[in-house]
């Protein structure tokens, strides 16, 4: 009996778990591809799951879901809506959704092996099929190489992997070459000296250095990075003090950092450093600043030849013209490492998940921006039909086109 990808995708939208907890997605990825017949690991990488397919001789294809969910509460009124909550790593009982498509990525995954698993007459080699924790911390899929697939699974011959964006429902985007920034989420911590609020005189302020701070950091984009390049600083937090009377002795500042290569990378970061430290000076710290990576995500480049021919295969499946390039993406992923740790090529590509008439609509009255509920929004809302049929058929393509 096939499987319901439907009931499959709302279920896994009404129960979605957070990074490195998610117990129950997993057990039901695994459930389902254990009895498509694969051969199946659990708890890799802590919740990671892999299932291998091996059928005679040929390449081997290693194709990724990532399945964790977000500290967001659903706003968008759907009838499966999530409710749930959960416990994030600073111990806060948060709001979790599904806010980017991560549950339309393991119910696109289930359905393309399905159908693999009824084709599988038609192709020959082995299929490795990774649902991947914590995309969203950018340490899942290092934690699942960590755990030592490549020793014990066939090493790929190809990467591929796909996510859900806010493009009309039909439109597949894919470009050769850098798809993805790298990232860099780093957290700085400011010594100040604390004291009583009526008597700033004797304190060093830690909350007026973090906001001047701030405020200087917004210069590197504009003012440091070339105009026709890519260059994101964007302070996502800012935690200090207690009480409105107490002046605290320290401030922190999350950073996410993003850019298109690694000489990039280097200028921004020793960019933000400098400032951070000119800033604690002129508030005249009696500590210097301390930085603390938290994760690093390389940037996604696309192998040019695989692309193509990845294109190309998903035009057949799809229709002619379905394809098309996206451009750069700011926007940042963890799936480079599987590439990159086997000397692999990689193809990651994206596809639509808004209701065509909508997007049309929207389009035409110039309001995108505004009405068009991008992922990580409370509002983001894949459209069941056609998106998982797209998904699917977009994945299986893929494969076939590297095993036959």
């Amino acid at each position: 009996m096939p499987i319901d990808l439907e009931a499959l995708y709302t279920d896994l939208h009404r129960h979605p778990e957070l990074s490195f907890q998610e117990t129950r997605t997993a057990g039901i990825a695994a459930g389902h591809l254990r009895d498509l017949g694969l051969e199946i690991e659990e708890g890799v990488g802590v919740t990671g799951v892999v299932g291998l397919l091996r059928n005679g001789d040929g390449p081997v294809v290693w194709a990724r879901a990532d399945m964790d969910a977000l500290p967001v509460e659903e706003a968008t009124g759907l009838p499966y809506a999530s409710t749930a909550t959960g416990i994030d790593p600073a111990g806060n009982t948060v709001p979790i959704m599904h806010a980017c498509g991560h549950d339309m990525h393991v119910t696109a995954m289930i359905g393309a092996v399905e159908r693999l698993v009824a084709a599988r007459d038609e192709w020959s080699g082995t299929l490795v099929v990774l649902i991947q924790p914590a995309e969203e911390y950018g340490a899942g899929s290092r934690a699942m190489l960590d755990a030592g697939i490549l020793d014990r699974y066939p090493k790929p011959d190809i990467v591929l992997g796909q996510h859900v964006t806010p493009l009309p429902a039909g439109v597949v985007g894919m470009r050769p070459g850098p798809q993805m920034a790298a990232a860099d989420g780093i957290t700085v911590t400011l010594h100040g000296r604390g004291g009583h609020g009526s008597r700033p005189h004797t304190t060093i302020d830690p909350v007026v250095m973090a906001a001047a701070t701030v405020m200087r950091l917004q210069t590197i984009a504009s003012r440091e990075v070339d105009p026709r390049g890519v260059g994101v600083v964007t302070v996502g937090a800012i935690h200090a003090g207690t009480k409105n009377n107490i002046i605290s002795s320290e401030a922190t500042l999350e950073l996410s950092l993003r850019y298109p290569d690694d000489a990039a990378r280097e200028r921004i970061l020793a960019s933000v450093e400098r400032i951070v430290r000119a800033e604690a000076a002129a508030s005249g710290a009696e500590r210097e600043p301390e930085f603390r990576t938290e994760h690093r995500l390389p940037p996604t480049i696309n192998d040019p030849d695989a692309t193509a021919r990845v294109s190309a295969a998903i035009d057949r499946a799809l229709g002619e013209g379905t394809v098309m390039d996206p451009g750069f993406f700011t926007g940042s992923e963890d799936v480079s490492w599987f590439a990159r740790d086997s000397g692999a090529p990689l193809v990651f590509w994206f596809w639509g998940v808004i209701d065509a008439d909508a997007y049309a609509a929207a389009v035409a009255d110039g309001t995108v921006s505004d009405v068009i509920p991008t992922t990580h929004s409370a509002l983001f809302a894949p459209v069941i039909h056609p998106g998982i049929e797209i998904g699917v058929t977009a994945m299986t393509a893929a494969v076939r086109e590297f095993l036959g």
